[in-house]
């Protein structure tokens, strides 16, 4: 019988949950180091809400690993009884010969998901909330829907521990360095020895691992929340929704049915010099946006906000995540740099950095990320 492999999980957010969850249920002695807590808002994984959907924009090539996670989401929910995931669709929006309404047609045509195209006329009838332009395209992906984050990594993370996880809170990794046919974890409290470690740090990385030949642009996000004039948002329906251009935004209605959360593409976020010291007190000038997008395609909403937060994501030059093994340690899997897309595949990502940590590759398609190391079978 193999050796039980122990594991270190650095940094147990959107990602670091979902690996110490899989890598407890696969029977690893799991132990997680968080600078926070699980659910902390600080990072990425704030906001009440986040965009679950099947169709792609960026590639259609992440459609095989949104399948993968759609199953994982329904067995966290099970196995923890939240409901993580509510299915109500989301709209994707955007002028016909946008380059990303092409790819989120060529994704739905190439592995057969539930859509349906929506004509100007009937759009106007069957959702008057939205404002589309000539030229303009619909596409109601089916199967699409929201997700909560904070309620996601708490619920990940205890049950990895109900598993035999051990989660360390408030305790920052300092160094994470190659030993032998391992690695080792250091913390102010001391190092210690591992077979593996996950590295999911998120916004942290580029101070965690100062010499990444890869850059990781970390970015201040803002999300706003407006009220409706009316009740045109109070339909049966109440897809999410993705408006490609001229202004590159999504949107979720809350859970609750009083607000809509809005937020904005990684050209109109700042540049976070340092993940410790983020602002997180909003202008009045960020707000413009905001005002001209409600004004041209959302004229339903209010145009004062009633809530504003401020998170942080890791974008790539590419868009692409970076996965795999760290150059000179091959025991240590990051996971870094998902370009605001990685919530939704975060139960897929965190199964692929078990199948790395415990087996050293994978069988799930990743190959068109920025693999770092051996990652496939």
């Amino acid at each position: 019988m193999a050796a039980r492999k122990r594991v270190a999980v650095v940094g147990v957010g959107t990602m670091g949950s979902q690996a110490a969850w899989r890598l407890a249920a696969r029977g690893a002695e799991v132990v997680g180091f968080d600078r926070f807590a699980p659910g902390h808002d600080r990072g990425a994984a704030g906001g009440e809400t986040r965009i679950f959907r099947s169709a792609h924009f960026e590639d259609s090539r992440y459609v095989p690993l949104l399948r993968h996670a759609d199953g994982l989401w329904r067995r966290l929910q099970e196995e923890t009884g939240r409901e993580l995931r509510r299915l109500t669709g989301c709209l994707l929006m955007g002028p016909t010969e946008h380059h990303q309404m092409a790819t989120v047609l060529q994704s739905i045509a190439e592995h057969d998901l539930d859509h349906e195209v929506i004509d100007a006329e009937a759009l106007a009838k069957r959702f008057p909330q939205y404002r589309i332009e000539d030229g303009d395209a619909a596409v109601l992906d089916r199967h699409a829907g929201f997700l909560r984050p904070e309620l996601t990594v708490l619920s990940a993370a205890r049950r990895a521990e109900e598993l035999g996880a051990k989660i360390h809170r408030y305790t920052p990794v300092r160094e994470i360095a190659p030993s032998g046919d391992g690695v080792v974890i250091s913390t102010d409290a001391g190092s210690e020895r591992f077979d593996a470690a996950v590295v999911t740090v998120g916004p942290w990385v580029n101070d965690l691992l100062p010499d990444l030949p890869w850059e990781v642009d970390v970015r201040r996000v803002v999300s706003a929340w407006f009220v409706p004039v009316g009740d045109t948002w109070a339909g049966e329906e109440r897809p999410a929704f993705i408006r490609t251009a001229p202004v590159h935004c999504y949107g979720l209605p809350s859970p609750d049915g009083v607000t809509v959360k809005m937020g904005l593409s990684r050209q109109l976020h700042r540049p976070v010099a340092d993940p410790n010291s983020l602002d997180r007190t909003v202008q009045p000038e960020e707000l413009d946006v905001f005002t001209e997008l409600l004004r041209r395609h959302l004229p339903g909403l209010l145009p004062d906000p009633v809530r504003l937060s401020v998170f942080m994501e890791g974008y790539t030059e590419s868009s692409r995540p970076l996965v795999g093994p760290l150059p000179g340690a091959e025991n240590a899997i990051l996971l870094a740099g998902f370009s605001g897309h990685g919530f939704k595949l975060s139960p897929a990502m965190g199964d692929i950095a078990a199948d790395l940590a415990l087996d050293g590759h994978t069988d799930q398609p990743i190959e068109f990320m920025t693999t770092l190391g051996r990652t496939a079978a």
